[in-house]
Parts: structure tokens; C-alpha cells; sequence
């Protein structure tokens, strides 16, 4: 796009000093050209219960059901949320729904804890659900969640997941932000193993979301709150149920990880999520758990039970949709001696030239989807921990 000429550029300062003439004062700008808003779809009436609420967004794609007293309901779809024009919610109308899917007992837990997770089952769907307290009163947020699990296929995951779901032990790290597809692609991993091995496979999650059937493996998933008090317990248990794989669904504590690495260094794949943004930010957030006097010892357990941290994020597509990208840190030789010492700026460095072991860096992917045609560079950017060193990369591709 050419530069748009002004009495300050250096065009019109050299016209100046040619001619004494002041030039004539800028003309006003023009009026900007009004900006049509997004076009809401036409939900119709108000459904009757909240089955029907989640059967729309269950048919329509969408991701989330938002519904608070005081406001009218909305759907979340491809990132962005959607208003429905339907009545604000009220007390009545919020416990009504809510009713159809929890017993009063959990109904009792929310009013006293003021926060709330639980999963439920429809015919068409399943919803993981969030319950909170806000100025206005009661909120719900329904997750859909599909009735199987997809496969690493389906969701154009890169090759090296399938690898790391033979190994016989270690930790693979799942993180990213919440709402980028962590659960989803770990259900994907489960599901590979369970097509693929004979093996015993252990899920503690809060709460169970995809829901598995033992096809080749024997499937066993425990929900905190409902069928134990807490993951570190519900791990530690685990270490006695003869397992093969264990999936932990969130990594929250110190306790939690050190069971995590015991697991992993005495004959156990594991598999655990955390909410960090980059593969190396996750090393260095899980030794930020443990206390300066132990970081040391704790490095070199993490170096020797590690596999793989898959940072992953989701962005917007050309047609619409969305995708996944990743930053993919395998734990070989070279990675293991720098975790141990501390260096992770040598291990993004390595990251960038181990294509051939699976490894990829977030610009690396997000470049990959750009020159696929998939992606917009402008978008890319916006999703780049290092925006600069990607524009280098796509140069001549952003206007």
C-alpha cells in the first residue's frame, strides 16, 4: 500500500521550499464509511428447557453455552460470542435449568461453595460444566463436548503425537491456554493407545470430559469430587492399580507433580496438562512449583522422566474455522543435559533445527499454516510470541 502524502512528509516539504506559496490548508478528512454490525442468527423463540438450549448449539457448531441471571443467554462460536435476542434470565428461570442437570445435592454444593464443576450427558452431546457467582447472580458456562473422541487424524495433529503415545514411560506435558483444544487432543492420544495397544490406561480428571469405551486396553476414569477427594490422591492410588498409562487432567500443585515424576520414573507413561503458552515457559514453570533448595534435584528427575512438552494454541482460518499449532519440545540427549543445567534458551535453539525428532517452534507451525494458504499472515503475527522474527519469515507476504 503506497504512503499517503501529508504537508509533513518529505514530498511536500521540497514542494515547499521550492515554491513561498503557503499551500492551500488540507482539505477535512472523510467521514469513515459506516461499518455494518455482524448479522445475528435468528434463534427464534426462547426454548422451553436447556436440553434444547445445548441441542442448537450442539447442531450449530458452537462451542460454549453462556447463560447468567440478569443477561440473555449467548453462544460462543469460533472464539467469538454470539447474542441470541432472547429474555434475560432470571433466578427462576436460571434454577430451572439448572435443575435438569444437576441432583439437588450438587445444587446445595454450588450455594455454599459459590463455584462449581461437574459434567453432564445428553443424548447428543456432553457438556463439561462451570457454575460461578457474579455481581448480577448465577452463571452457568456449558462446554459441549462430543460423544467420542476424535482421532490425532481428524484433528490434523502432527505425527510425532502417535510416537509419543508408545513410549512404555515418561511425562508428556500438555499446555496451552484454556479453551485450546488441551482435553481434546489428549482424549485423541487416549483414544490412539486404546485402538492401538493392550494396556491398562487410568484417567483422574475434574471433571471426566471425553467419555472412552475399553476397546484394546482397559479404561478406567475417576472424576475428582465423585469418585476421589483429590489428584494427588487419586495418583498416588493409582501407582497401586497395575497401571500402564495414567492421564492427569490438570497438573496443580507441587504434590501433584512430584507424584507425576515418580509415576513416570517407575514404569508409567503420564500424560498432564498445564496452562503455559510456550514448551520451554512449561519447564520453566514446573521448576518454579518446587522450592530454590530443592531445584536442583528436582532439574535432573524432570530431565530424566520427561518425553515431550506439546504447547498447543488455536487460530483463525481463511474459511472460518479454526486450527491448531504447536510448539513441540522432545526431550532427546542434547535437550536432557540443558534442562538439567538450567539453559532453556539453548533448548528453544535446539527446538528450531530438530525437525527430523518431531520438534517445531510456534513460528515454525504458524508459518507452516501460512504458506499452506490456511492462515492469514496478519493473523499469524497476532498469535507469535516472537511477531518479529515472523515477519522476517513471511516477508513479501504481509502487506
Amino acid at each position: 500500500m503506497n504512503p499517503i502524502e501529508s504537508p509533513g512528509t518529505p514530498l511536500a516539504m521540497a514542494a515547499t521550499r521550492s515554491n513561498p506559496v503557503p499551500p492551500p490548508p488540507p482539505a477535512p478528512p472523510a467521514p469513515a464509511p459506516a461499518v455494518a454490525a455482524p448479522q445475528r442468527p435468528d434463534f427464534g423463540d426462547l426454548p422451553a428447557s436447556l436440553e434444547e438450549i445445548v441441542a442448537i448449539a450442539e447442531a450449530s457448531g458452537y462451542s460454549d453455552v453462556h447463560i447468567s441471571v440478569g443477561e440473555s443467554p449467548r453462544y460462543r462460536h469460533l472464539g467469538v460470542m454470539l447474542q441470541t435476542g432472547w429474555p434475560i434470565t432470571d433466578q427462576e428461570q436460571f434454577w430451572r435449568w439448572l435443575s435438569e442437570i444437576l441432583p439437588p445435592t450438587q445444587l446445595d454444593r454450588f450455594r455454599h461453595d459459590l463455584d462449581f464443576d461437574a459434567a453432564h450427558a445428553f443424548p447428543f452431546a456432553r457438556i463439561r460444566i462451570n457454575l460461578l457467582e457474579s455481581l448480577r447472580g448465577p452463571a452457568m458456562v456449558l462446554r459441549l463436548i462430543p460423544l467420542m473422541a476424535p482421532t490425532l487424524d481428524q484433528l490434523f495433529m502432527p505425527a510425532v503425537l502417535k510416537e509419543l503415545a508408545t513410549y512404555p514411560k515418561g511425562l508428556v506435558l500438555m499446555t496451552g491456554p484454556t479453551g485450546c483444544g488441551k482435553s481434546t487432543t489428549l482424549a485423541a492420544m487416549i483414544d490412539w493407545i486404546n485402538r492401538t495397544a493392550a494396556k491398562h490406561v487410568i484417567t483422574i480428571e475434574d471433571p471426566v470430559e471425553f467419555v472412552h469405551t475399553s476397546d484394546t486396553c482397559l479404561i478406567r476414569q475417576r472424576e475428582v469430587g465423585r469418585h476421589t477427594k483429590q489428584f494427588h490422591t487419586a495418583l498416588r492410588a493409582a501407582l497401586r492399580e497395575d497401571p500402564d498409562v495414567i492421564l492427569i487432567g490438570e497438573i496443580r500443585d507441587r504434590d501433584t507433580l512430584s507424584t507425576a515424576l515418580e509415576a513416570a520414573q517407575t514404569g508409567h507413561l503420564v500424560f498432564g496438562t498445564l496452562h503455559t503458552n510456550s514448551a520451554v515457559r512449561s519447564v520453566d514453570r514446573v521448576m518454579g512449583l518446587f522450592p530454590p533448595e530443592s531445584k536442583e534435584q528436582m532439574r535432573r528427575e524432570l530431565a530424566e522422566s520427561l518425553l515431550a512438552v506439546i504447547s498447543q494454541g488455536l487460530i483463525r482460518t481463511r474459511d472460518g474455522g479454526r486450527l491448531a499449532y504447536h510448539d513441540l519440545l522432545v526431550n532427546t540427549e542434547a535437550c536432557r543435559d540443558y534442562i538439567q543445567r538450567g539453559d532453556l534458551d539453548e533448548v528453544e535453539q535446539i527446538m528450531a533445527r530438530s525437525a527430523f525428532d518431531g520438534m517445531q517452534t510456534i513460528n515454525q507451525s504458524l508459518a507452516a499454516l501460512v504458506e499452506a494458504g490456511q492462515v492469514e499472515p496478519e493473523e499469524a503475527l497476532t498469535h507469535s510470541l516472537k511477531p518479529n522474527e515472523l515477519a522476517q519469515t513471511l516477508r513479501g507476504r504481509i502487506s
